[in-house]
């Protein structure tokens, strides 16, 4: 049980999932947490771009917040804080990257929207997140179910949605350098995604920013090292407040 238990924390917790994903992604820190920590799994699954995804979570989210995202929801989790910089207390991005996509991999992705809207959605789920993207060994195939569970849960009109989003995404960096809550940037050692290099650009970019590189993890740590990022989460939850 964590040490950690039982203390009061000062500001409720918003988790946004990565691309295709529900609540089930964050189960484990859902689980640890929420014995005293308001926590809130918030979904990113309407609208085609992040500025429309995050305005409406806006409308929605408490007042004051902490707030973390992975993956898309990492994108997302930046537009929020460019949007709304006063109401995020402090920021976790993980498995994410603050860069625009590229022109080729936008292009890449049609096939995938088209294989999506024919029917073909379970073949693009796997395409999607390929399971070198997560570490060898370990609970990948167990994961990697879940995750299948979680995009045909969802559906192919959630998928055109984020998809589209991801191709439109704008250029965070410049979000990144006015930054000045306390910042977690997180990644699993083995992602072939959001690689490690990614994420030292990020912290190297971001004023009190902690870098925590998880061992024995790919693209969704929260899942395949639970344990390392609740650590992690709880180090940066108690965090003091910068003062700005």
């Amino acid at each position: 049980m964590s040490q950690a238990r039982g203390r009061a924390v000062s500001e409720p917790l918003v988790l946004l999932p990565g691309m295709m994903c529900d609540a089930r992604l964050f189960l484990p820190q859902v689980v640890e947490f929420s014995s005293d920590t308001p926590v809130t799994v918030a979904p990113i699954t309407g609208g085609e771009r992040v500025e429309e995804i995050a305005s409406a979570l806006l409308a929605q989210l408490p007042a004051r917040f902490a707030l973390a995202g992975l993956s898309l929801g990492g994108i997302v989790a930046m537009e929020v804080l460019r949007r709304a910089p006063e109401r995020v207390t402090r920021i976790a991005l993980m498995a994410t990257t603050p860069l625009p996509e590229t022109p080729d991999y936008a292009a890449s992705r049609e096939p995938r929207i088209m294989g999506a809207r024919a029917g073909r959605l379970a073949e693009v789920l796997r395409e999607e997140l390929p399971a070198n993207a997560l570490a060898p060994g370990g609970d990948s195939a167990e994961i990697l179910a879940l995750v299948q569970d979680m995009g045909m849960r969802l559906g192919a009109e959630v998928f055109v949605r984020q998809s589209r989003a991801l191709q439109r995404r704008k250029d965070q960096v410049a979000t990144l350098r006015k930054i000045r809550q306390p910042v977690l940037v997180l990644c699993g050692e083995y992602d072939s995604l959001t690689p490690v290099k990614r994420h030292a650009f990020m912290a190297e970019l971001i004023p009190y920013a902690k870098l925590v590189v998880v061992t024995g993890a790919g693209h969704l740590p929260v899942l395949e090292q639970p344990r390392a990022v609740n650590r992690a989460l709880r180090d940066w939850m108690r965090q003091p407040l910068v003062l700005r």
